[in-house]
């Protein structure tokens, strides 16, 4: 270590020793008898000065006197550094809100200087920072978090609002292109229906005990759709939806380091350098009627979805009909940020110490892992079974791996993981038509689970 790092190092470990122990000598002060029982003090302009300043009312609203409680400067300044964020984290189970100050962060960190999903891990780690800062009041009613929370993520509305400017980002030519890779975008889904199961085994150890509609918004996850997962989180599960959005973004995060590995082990170097068709041009009346068709089959079928489908079809309707340009560029922009910033600080409400330092956050983090290993294997395997009746227009099973909704990460760790093995060979194209089949798998998957429960869009 140099002489530099050394020096912070110090510096850091001194300052945090510093407030450790100015803490507990606030919250020793706190244990002291009252200062009611030593004799009153004579009245001085000073113990007059409550009632100069309010000559109603003393501070618990009744007429103010010169006897009892009166002012005095050391009395005010001990109220001063009783009311010091050091004191409370210093006292009772206030290191627990440390810990997630530190957490947040930490998340910050990720977001800026690791570029994991900072578009929602930024607003996250600020949402976490102010909801655990003592006596700052922005998760109450009426504080900034609270109002958020409220009328943002309890009614859906910010959710839905995110589907909105990602079905305006979208291009489904792709998967119109290659339609047969939509059933990979379905069984990547496995990972989904695969984790309830692990969600069961789970509850077998001691300290876990999930009920059934938690393992259902744990197992969203498994899907790599964010506003999806908080969105089932919200009807579910809204204590764990913190703990569950963190999951989310953070493994589609690592994306590139979660798949490969598992890419590598089901498939064989043979298999990686299978050459796909070059797929055909897509025109724009297809486009325009894809996402109506797939809106009137939601609507028919799996109304639960709807909300979630309908919002998605929306945004990708205004963009492919071109005769909206400004909404289109809206919701692509405006909208889609001014919503991801507000869903993000909703969301960091629920990141309080008392919800997330409990042991149910490790298994949903282990939960979630299982899910995405799940999902991308499911798609891989799905593609090698295709392959037994496609043999004379086979399909890479890289491709399988981007059935999952990480879009548009998981296409591109496809399209990667192909070219080491043949330079020549580009999958990028078919992989982002099985991402946007994902896309949609993902908001069936989470239809059909509120369906089973029959909860209302």
């Amino acid at each position: 270590m140099s002489g530099r790092n050394r020096r912070i190092l110090v510096q850091t470990v001194a300052g945090c020793a510093l407030l450790v122990l100015v803490g507990a000598a606030l919250a020793a002060l706190d244990r002291q008898p009252s200062a009611a029982a030593t004799p009153t003090a004579p009245a001085t302009l000073a113990a007059d000065l409550p009632a100069v300043l309010d000559p109603g009312a003393d501070d618990d609203g009744t007429a103010a006197t010169t006897t009892g409680d009166e002012f005095s400067f050391s009395r005010g300044l001990m109220n001063i550094l009783r009311a010091t964020g050091i004191r409370d984290f210093c006292h009772g189970d206030g290191w627990k809100s440390l810990v997630m100050v530190v957490v947040g962060f930490v998340l910050l960190y990720l977001g800026v200087a690791r570029n994991f999903e900072p578009l929602l891990l930024v607003p996250i780690g600020f949402g976490t920072i102010f909801v655990n800062v003592p006596l700052a009041g922005m998760a109450s009613e009426h504080g900034l978090l609270g109002m958020i929370f409220k009328h943002g993520i309890e009614t859906e509305f910010l959710p839905l609002v995110v589907f909105i400017g990602i079905g305006a980002l979208s291009d489904f030519g792709p998967l119109l292109a290659s339609p047969r890779v939509a059933i990979l975008g379905a069984a990547a889904q496995l990972g989904v229906f695969g984790t309830l199961l692990g969600v069961v085994a789970l509850n077998a150890l001691p300290g876990f005990d999930f009920t059934l509609k938690e393992a259902c918004s744990i197992a969203i996850i498994g899907g790599a759709d964010g506003p999806t997962s908080i969105y089932v989180a919200s009807k579910f599960a809204p204590h764990l939806m913190g703990s569950i959005a963190v999951a989310a973004y953070s493994y589609m995060a690592l994306v590139p380091l979660i798949q490969p590995p598992i890419m590598r082990l089901l498939t064989t170097r043979r298999e990686r350098t299978i050459r796909m068709r070059q797929s055909r041009p897509v025109g724009r009346i297809e486009k325009i009627l894809f996402p109506l068709l797939v809106l009137a089959v939601c609507i028919l079928l799996l109304p639960s979805a709807l909300p979630l489908m309908g919002c998605f079809a929306f945004g990708n309707f205004v963009k492919e009909t071109g005769v909206v340009e400004r909404l289109s560029k809206a919701m692509q922009n405006e909208l889609m940020n001014v919503a991801t910033i507000f869903l993000g600080l909703g969301v960091g409400m629920q990141m309080s110490a008392g919800r997330f330092l409990q042991t149910s956050t490790l298994g949903i983090l282990l939960l979630g892992l299982l899910a995405f290993a799940l999902g991308t294997a499911g798609g891989v395997i799905f593609a090698k079974l295709m392959n037994l009746f496609c043999k004379a227009n086979p399909v890479n099973p890289l491709i399988g791996s981007a059935g999952v909704s990480a879009f548009p990460m998981a296409a591109r760790v496809s399209n990667r993981l192909g070219l080491e093995s043949d330079p020549h060979n580009f999958l990028l194209m078919h992989a982002l038509g099985a991402n946007v089949a994902g896309q949609i798998g993902s908001v069936v998957a989470a239809g059909i689970i509120l369906a089973i429960f029959q909860v209302g869009g």
